[in-house]
Parts: structure tokens; sequence; C-alpha cells
């Protein structure tokens, strides 16, 4: 079928951007630094590691830790995290946006700092896997912000980086759309401050999924 739009892949991230789950890991990674008994990082500074895979996260979350103890530390943080997991909701309209966009025969992706069970899991719950087309985790790929899992969704799909849009709500996400040479759109209802994106230049920083939405049929 034809494709006339101006990208044929859109990769999404994952938490803060489809999936309403910033506050939720914040905790979780403060909770877990308090277990092991570690200076528990701010709101701001555990937001701030979202969207990096889960050892580099913890790595920046408690960077006075014995690396050693980087795998209690992670095994705490998905305790408090599949504990609460299903307090988390997708945000309004993230349904509809994704089917309006596959209606439109756009190749559809994640890149997410997330592991692949912990996906795996998000994507059953949220019943969303049916409309993606791929997706790559930080535990199976390099984590954000290299470049890898956006090269190899692109190789994929045999799309240039002209013809795919990387989404996020982070630094992270769109510095690995620089890395990868791909445009980027920000969204500011996650886990960064959006006065944060502009260096990385992105076409449009959305405010709500809604907007996002209303960008994507019109730009997109």
């Amino acid at each position: 079928m034809s494709r006339t739009r101006r990208f044929d892949l859109i990769a999404f991230d994952w938490d803060g951007t489809l999936f309403d789950s910033t506050a939720l890991i914040t905790r979780c990674i403060q909770d877990a630094c308090s277990d092991l008994g570690v200076p528990v990082p701010s709101d701001a500074d555990a937001a701030y590691v979202i969207g990096l895979g889960l050892h580099d996260a913890l790595k920046h979350a408690a960077p006075g830790l014995d690396p050693a103890r980087y795998p209690e530390l992670g095994a705490r943080y998905r305790h408090h995290y599949l504990a609460r997991q299903d307090e988390l909701l997708l945000f309004d309209g993230t349904l509809s946006m994704l089917q309006d966009l596959k209606a439109r025969n756009h190749w559809l992706a994640v890149a997410t700092g997330k592991g692949r069970r912990g996906l795996d899991q998000a994507l059953a719950q949220s019943q969303l896997g049916p409309l993606f087309d791929a997706t790559r985790t930080a535990d199976e790929t390099a984590s954000k912000p290299h470049p890898r899992m956006l090269q190899e969704l692109m190789a994929e799909f045999g799309v240039a980086p002209a013809r795919t849009l990387m989404i996020g709500d982070t630094t992270h996400d769109l510095q690995l759309a620089v890395n990868a040479g791909t445009p980027r759109v920000g969204v500011s209802f996650g886990a960064h401050d959006h006065s944060s994106f502009e260096p990385f230049e992105p076409l449009f920083v959305a405010h709500s999924t809604r907007e996002l939405h209303d960008w994507l049929l019109r730009h997109g």
C-alpha cells in the first residue's frame, strides 16, 4: 500500500510518553535506594534517569554505591515496581492516536529503556501489542542515547533516517534521535522538563497526547 506521509516509521518511547508511569518509577528508584541505605535522590534526580537502561539509570541515581551492589539495587527497584505496576495507565488518547497512525500505514515501533520482560508485560496489560510492528529494549541492544535502537529499527524496515520520527519525553530520547540522524518530537508531560529540549531541536513539543495526535495527523 502506498505510503505518502512524511514519516514511514514512527518510534515511541514508552514510559512517560505513552504510559503514565513517571511518578511511580521515580518513587520506586527512591524506595530501592532507601532499602540499601544509600542517599535517596530527589524527585528531579530520580526522574532524570528515566529512559536509560536500568543499569545506567541506577548508576546515575546512586553514584556512591559499590558497583558490585547494582544488581541488588536493581532487584529492589523491580520488587517495588512489580508490586505497583497495576496502578499504571496509558495517557488518555494514546490508543486512538496509535490506531489513527496505523490506519495511515505508518510502521510503529517502541524504543525504550525498559527491559524485554517489562515491556512485554506492559504491552500485554495495555493490549497495545498488535499495534506495534517492532520493539527494542535496553537489555537487548545499546541503551539510550546510543543510536543502535533506532538504527536496528530502521534497518528492519529499510527506512532512511529522514523518514523516521522519534518521539519521547526525555533528553535521552531526543539525544538518541540526534545520534541516529532522525527528526524528533518531544512531549512535556513525562519525566523531563521541556525547557531542556531546545538544544536537541525537536520539530514540535506536545503538551498533551491530544496535541501530539493532532500534530502527527497534520505533519507526520
